[in-house]
């Protein structure tokens, strides 16, 4: 069975794509066991911050990383984090590092006081893993995420423009979505 997530503080996103777990599953911890143990070493890893974005799959005990992260050894941590949850047969860390650039993370810096200096995300700014996170790669920036509703969805993507981005893609998902994804597993 295949399960895939997107860390991004708070919400996850989880997709069954396939079938039953087969015999040859290993038996102590089924797909789902070793997901939500993967989804637990991410959010707890102290160097996960709002400019980090990870997703995993699951598959027959098999863990693939892919996403972005702001440093190189956050690629490393990970892999050892994720590879000590049981049941985790191996891992294939596609993680990519973000490219070292000023403008960068300026332009992170600018959006995450724009988007948690809000009244609006005061609530999600004291949390110990802020749901909204703020992707910047070569000026492009790629919102990822939970919020509560589609008027704070909007509200983030509105407060992210105007800082001498190229692009900003929108992918903050709000609670009712993530629900109707996780049912869908169910």
């Amino acid at each position: 069975m295949i399960r895939h997530l997107h860390f991004a503080g708070a919400g996850l996103l989880l997709l069954a794509l396939s079938g039953a777990a087969r015999a040859e599953d290993i038996p102590e911890r089924k797909d789902f066991q070793v997901f939500q143990g993967v989804a637990r070493q991410v959010q707890q890893y102290v160097n996960f911050t709002v400019f980090d974005s990870v997703n995993a799959t699951v598959q027959d005990g098999v863990v693939t990383l892919t996403g972005k992260v702001t440093m190189p050894f956050k690629v490393e941590d990970l892999t050892r984090r994720v590879s000590r949850v049981e049941g985790v047969r191996k891992v294939d860390n596609q993680i990519q590092v973000l490219p070292v650039s000023r403008f960068d993370e300026e332009l992170r810096l600018r959006i995450a006081r724009a988007i948690y200096g809000n009244p609006s995300f005061w609530h999600y700014a004291s949390m110990a893993n802020p749901p909204i996170h703020i992707v910047v790669d070569q000026g492009r920036v790629k919102l990822e995420g939970t919020v509560n509703n589609h008027v704070e969805r909007m509200l983030a993507q509105s407060l992210a423009i105007g800082f001498g981005e190229f692009s900003v893609e929108n992918g903050l998902k709000t609670d009712a979505e993530r629900q109707v994804e996780l049912e869908q597993i169910d």
